[in-house]
């Protein structure tokens, strides 16, 4: 038996009635349902029984039957030939899902209007997951504008800045307005710009996904701080590169902590260094001065039984004065290693310098200007005026070794409270800074840690021992205070002590001194310095130091010694 053919109708027909995901069905031209397809039964819940001959504005909303809804959707269709809409609509249950809604007109051949075609489709899903997306996005963008420790923000391909969070304005400074549309470089230092580290930044998170970096910024204000950047590139479902996320963080202060650790380790090791080197240098100074003691003292007892002897004397002499030699390299040393007996007291830095005046300015020589600025509020400090005296010296004819076509050097005084930490742990309190600065050639960093160690210099044989620097350490650390150093290649040092503040009155050193008693007319020269043991032997081991008191003016001292003569 032969099956007839099916017309075109009957297989337009199978083919609505085939589809489940979409309700379609006609309306005529006042909007009644004519036909309905098993796909609007699954969707709406009616049966055709149920719908056909029923307004197609029972499937809509109360609200929207009454802002006139269905029959503007009719007339839009009529009109425009196409009505597109989405929105709420309503099942047989009651239950209302999200709908697409597609309304053309239908026309017989003569064109003559004859009804609507409608296909609705239920997108309720599809609305439920684009509202969740839309809520992570809404989420996603409030938590990145509340962050204000991160800057967060994106770039296009090129490096232009297309959106701004709080964070960012926090750390850099500029409102969204002022920096959206603007060139991401301009965060960046002029030399970083001129060196080309924003397009390598960009190329590097291209080429490689990421890129990460720390480094000085700038903010709108012009002041710098240090960055930790992140840039990651953005890229399509395509893969195609779409824009750059770009993170930057504030860690100045992690940084500064950093640093001032990692300080704190190095002044702790030099501490300790410097303690060990004090602890040996100080047991072997003081056997060796024990041994030039007996040397010393068999040679003036030799002495008495060669009297007549002049080439013996001679060889005494020799061996006197290499013991005089011995003994101040030893008194340095002991001094380094904060064993030589001092003897402190409240001092007026003023009087005492402006008394030296004279002595430093010819250990200086002609090429070198002084520059004393000592102001009158400067406190007085506790220390043994000869120290500091010696020290300043020593300090003086470095700082002229280290200017050999001449230049400045200026000795300052400032008062200054110290916490724990600033220059040394363990330090803290009332103290004048006497910094002494010249305008030589500098320190070079390798040699910056190591200018007080005892014997060390990089001067020629002849020109010095390595003792000056480590007596001025010495001192300063026996009299409770702490000695800095800072220096740049070619811009010269600055020696800084930290000398503690004294509570008493100073001593008044330049009162005139008392009447000398009949026949003792010789010249404070004379009487002191050359039998001094202490400066005449302090000076004799520094050969320019010695030229200094040599060529000092010998002239009638009206005032009272310095307190050297003490010894």
């Amino acid at each position: 038996m032969s099956v007839p053919p099916i017309t075109e109708d009957q297989r337009f027909r199978l083919l609505v009635e085939s589809i489940v995901d979409y309700a379609i069905f006609m309306l005529d031209v006042n909007g009644t349902v004519s036909n309905w397809n098993p796909g609007a039964s699954r969707i709406k819940g009616y049966t055709a029984q149920e719908i056909v001959g029923r307004h197609f504005s029972t499937f809509y909303t109360p609200e929207d039957r009454e802002a006139g809804l269905p029959a503007r959707a009719l007339t839009t269709a009529l009109r425009e030939g196409r009505f597109e809409d989405e929105g709420w609509r309503i099942r047989k249950d009651g239950t209302r899902f999200w709908a697409t809604v597609v309304i053309d007109p239908v026309r017989d051949d003569d064109g003559r209007h004859i009804g609507f075609a409608k296909i609705t489709r239920d997108v309720s899903e599809k609305r439920v997951a684009e509202e969740a997306l839309a809520r992570s996005e809404r989420q996603f963008r409030l938590l990145v504008s509340g962050v204000v420790d991160y800057a967060l923000y994106m770039l296009d391909p090129n490096g232009i800045v297309t959106n701004w969070n709080a964070g960012a304005e926090h750390i850099k400074g500029y409102a969204a307005s002022e920096i959206v549309g603007q060139h991401f470089s301009r965060f960046y230092t002029d030399p970083d710009r001129a060196a080309g580290i924003p397009t390598h930044a960009l190329e590097t998170a291209r080429s490689r996904g990421r890129y990460e970096a720390e480094g000085w910024r700038v903010r709108k204000d012009g002041s710098l701080f240090w960055a930790s950047v992140v840039i990651d590139a953005i890229r399509d479902d395509g893969g195609i590169l779409v824009g750059f996320a770009k993170i930057t963080r504030d860690i100045t202060e992690r940084r500064n902590a950093q640093l001032e650790l990692q300080r704190a380790h190095e002044r702790l090791a030099q501490a300790q260094k410097m303690e060990a080197m004090g602890q040996l240098t100080g047991g072997v100074a003081h056997d060796f001065n024990n041994l030039l003691m007996v040397v010393s003292g068999q040679a003036q007892l030799l002495r008495k039984r060669v009297a007549e002897d002049a080439r013996a004397l001679r060889a005494l002499d020799a061996i006197e004065a290499a013991s005089r030699r011995g003994q101040d390299l030893t008194r340095h040393l002991l001094s380094f290693a904060r064993r030589q007996r001092l003897q402190p007291m409240p001092i007026s830095l003023a009087d005492r310098l402006e008394g030296l005046r004279e002595l430093l300015g010819t250990s200086l020589g002609s090429n070198v200007a002084l520059q004393l600025a000592l102001p009158d509020e400067v406190w007085p400090i506790e220390a043994d005026p000869s120290e500091l005296e010696l020290a300043l010296l020593n300090l003086a004819v470095n700082a002229r070794d280290a200017m050999p076509a001449g230049g400045t050097l200026s000795v300052s005084a400032r008062n200054c409270t110290l916490k724990a930490g600033d220059i040394d742990p363990d330090l803290e309190g009332d103290f004048v800074a006497l910094s002494v600065r010249d305008t030589g050639v500098g320190i070079p960093p390798d040699i910056l840690a190591r200018v007080f160690e005892p014997f060390f210099t990089t001067k020629d044989v002849d020109k010095g021992t390595g003792l000056g620097l480590s007596q001025v350490y010495g001192f300063v650390q026996q009299s409770g205070g702490r000695v800095t150093v800072e220096s740049q290649l070619g811009e010269g040092a600055t020696i800084t002590l930290y000398l503690p503040r004294s509570t008493g009155a100073p001593r008044n050193t330049l009162d005139e001194a008392p009447a000398e008693a009949p026949g003792a007319r010789k010249s404070w020269w004379s009487r002191t310095i050359r039998r001094s043991p202490r400066w005449w032997r302090a000076c004799s081991s520094s050969s320019a130091t010695a030229r200094a008191w040599s060529t000092a003016p010998r002239r009638r001292w009206t005032r009272s010694p310095p307190a050297t003569s003490r010894t």
